[in-house]
């Protein structure tokens, strides 16, 4: 009798302690970054877009631009929604968009128009004209300042001897263009914007990194250069700010482990190595199981990465915080057959896909009060 007393006070008070309890409620932000791989549209223009026009090789009608539209759309009203039912990206940084008026194009359509998205986008000095840019929800991120900034390397940064033998050419079709009078290398702006998520001051850096045109070894520097670019803006935000948050995102055409990324941004893998005005990659750690957002020479790897300060992972900062990062690779978005089996399904002759590359996101996270 006693027993079946004792258990039935214990049942009373642990169904009280549970009752009392208070669950806690978190509001959650996706930040995603897709390239979205040669967004072109119809029109003839000043850049070299000869291929995507009706007549040129790519035979790109209209017809396929709006399917474009409509597959990329599909992708990123998805993002994130596995831990953030409901709600899309609040942010998308892209790449390889040939113009604002695609852009425009984009976020009307059906799958995006209801989640009201701004344009950043500055036309860069790329010869294809491909640009990067930035999406935001305008009822939770509220611009005050945003400019491009140049990356300005040039062909006399090559240094000779990092040339490997035989070493094959990038065989993507994107190029860095290179001034004959100035040497100067021609490629995308990085993308600084600032402004209020919800009341608080973010600043997103939007990158898409020099092609390994010419080889990897010998085309790093200016990868390099990239990253200590960004690492630049950083340290300026960080004079005005020390206690800003920072996110630096982008197609880096370089994986976590490389130089441009190591030590141009000084990122880390492991949290608990992060110092003041450090950056965290939780890409690193993926691209060590094996994850890729693409493929490249029949290799996986993480190109597209997303980076935070150390402002973002500390628990004495207040306000939002990273929470956690993936990759969106859906089964519809996968090559299902051929000697691109797994890869990203992209643009053929015969199919209209997505992309080369895969999105990645990162959730920010914080308690409603």
């Amino acid at each position: 009798m006693r027993i079946k007393k004792f258990i039935a006070l214990f049942f009373i008070v642990f169904v009280t302690f549970v009752g009392n309890a208070q669950v806690k409620k978190y509001i959650v932000h996706t930040v995603a970054f897709y390239n979205f791989e040669n967004l072109f549209d119809t029109i003839n223009q000043s850049n070299i877009d000869e291929e995507w026009l009706p007549n040129g090789i790519q035979n790109w009608t209209s017809k396929k631009y709006h399917q474009k539209l409509h597959n990329l759309a599909r992708v990123l009203a998805e993002i994130g929604t596995t831990d953030n039912p409901n709600n899309s990206p609040t942010f998308i940084g892209g790449a390889e968009i040939e113009n604002r008026g695609v852009l425009e194009d984009l976020i009307k359509e059906p799958a995006l128009i209801g989640k009201d998205y701004g344009i950043v986008h500055f036309e860069s000095p790329d010869k294809r004209g491909i640009d990067v840019a930035l999406l935001y929800q305008k009822k939770h991120f509220k611009p005050t300042s945003y400019k491009n900034i140049p990356l300005l390397i040039y062909k006399n940064q090559i240094n000779n001897n990092t040339k490997e033998k035989n070493e094959k050419d990038d065989a993507s079709d994107d190029k860095s263009e290179i001034d004959k009078n100035l040497d100067r290398v021609y490629t995308r702006d990085v993308l600084l914007v600032t402004g209020f998520l919800d009341g608080e001051e973010i600043n997103v850096m939007v990158n898409h990194w020099p092609s390994r045109s010419g080889g990897e070894k010998k085309s790093s520097p200016f990868r390099e250069a990239a990253g200590r670019l960004d690492r630049k803006i950083m340290d300026s935000i960080y004079k005005i700010n020390p206690n800003a948050k920072i996110i630096t995102m982008g197609d880096l055409n370089d994986g976590s482990y490389n130089k441009s990324v190591k030590e141009g941004i000084g990122a880390k893998r492991k949290k608990e190595e992060v110092q003041q005005f450090g950056v965290y990659n939780p890409f690193e750690q993926m691209a060590k199981e094996g994850n890729a957002s693409l493929f490249y020479r029949d290799a996986g790897d993480i190109f597209d990465q997303i980076m935070v300060s150390e402002t973002l992972i500390k628990k004495e900062y207040s306000g939002y915080q990273y929470w956690k990062a993936g990759i969106y690779n859906k089964p519809f978005m996968i090559t299902t057959i051929g000697q691109y089996k797994g890869y990203p399904l992209r643009h053929s002759m015969t199919e209209v896909g997505f992309s080369d590359h895969f999105p990645v996101y990162v959730y920010l996270i914080k308690e409603m009060k």
